[in-house]
């Protein structure tokens, strides 16, 4: 399959996710669109084409680690992880419902979810652990996390980002969703960031910036991460919130909203347009 191919069925696969992801969002009447909408395109370029992961092993020693530090976005994540082989169709089904595996916010009982969390802030500090770990035992696999913009007002973000430049984890990389939109606000009016590059290169990390609305442009940056630089990268992916359907898109309303059955038609509409689109293109 030739480059142009790879990056069209990146794109159809992350749009089929974002249908399904709508579904389960509808039929659950649970979840946080905005940013489920903002990050899928992150997650799917990153399990599609990057991590060294297996659903049939699991548990390998050298395969990659992904943290979802921005857990109450785990809809995006289970929708990635049904399209990959780590849960089932009817698993997902059960999602808000009673008993379910699958809860709100990722739980290490899932399969495919290396960690517990949820709680904003956390996720960075664990991965620099993971990766320390890896060192330690001279293993190669990378560790991603992904974190929410918002989240990086957490203190706990700058100790992790510290340690990782003294320790010089260059087989981690982190990924900041950078929607400028947080529960309550703006980002820059409720903790302002920027220059946010000019913060983290200071740090010690390579930083690069990618548009996390395309996910051609988000395979190219992080196919040229340098592993052997002796840095932590980070990616500030500039994304939409609520990417994807256009009634949403950069709607603080959106945060944690559930659209409704006019909503939810009108939406399945505009990415099963955008499917079509792409199938008819793949098949010429």
């Amino acid at each position: 399959m030739n480059e142009l191919d790879v990056l069209k069925q990146l794109e159809l696969k992350t749009e089929r996710a974002r249908l399904r992801l709508l579904d389960v969002i509808y039929n659950s009447k649970t979840g946080h669109t905005g940013g489920d909408l903002s990050s899928l395109n992150i997650l799917a370029t990153l399990y599609f084409n990057i991590l060294n992961v297996n659903p049939k092993n699991k548990e390998k020693k050298d395969r990659d680690r992904f943290i979802l530090s921005k857990g109450h976005s785990i809809e995006a994540l289970y929708s990635i992880l049904e399209a990959c082989g780590f849960i089932s169709s009817e698993q997902l089904n059960t999602y808000g419902s009673f008993n379910t595996l699958l809860t709100g916010h990722p739980s290490h009982k899932v399969p495919g979810i290396e960690i517990s969390g949820g709680s904003l802030g956390h996720g960075l500090s664990i991965g620099v652990g993971m990766a320390i770990g890896g060192k330690l035992y001279k293993l190669k696999f990378r560790t991603f996390v992904l974190m929410g913009d918002g989240e990086l007002g957490e203190g706990s973000i700058y100790e992790a980002a510290m340690a990782a430049s003294h320790y010089k984890l260059d087989h981690l990389v982190a990924i900041v969703d950078r929607n400028g939109l947080q529960i309550s606000n703006s980002t820059e009016k409720v903790m302002g960031l920027e220059p946010l590059k000019d913060r983290w290169e200071s740090l010690g990390w390579d930083v690069k910036e990618s548009n996390g609305d395309n996910t051609s442009e988000l395979l190219k940056t992080l196919k040229s991460i340098d592993y052997e630089n002796h840095k932590p990268t980070l990616i500030i992916a500039k994304t939409t919130k609520g990417y994807g359907v256009s009634f949403m898109e950069n709607q603080l309303s959106w945060h944690h909203g559930v659209p409704t059955e006019a909503q939810y038609i009108q939406a399945k509409k505009e990415i099963s347009e955008k499917i079509q689109k792409l199938e008819n293109t793949i098949t010429q």
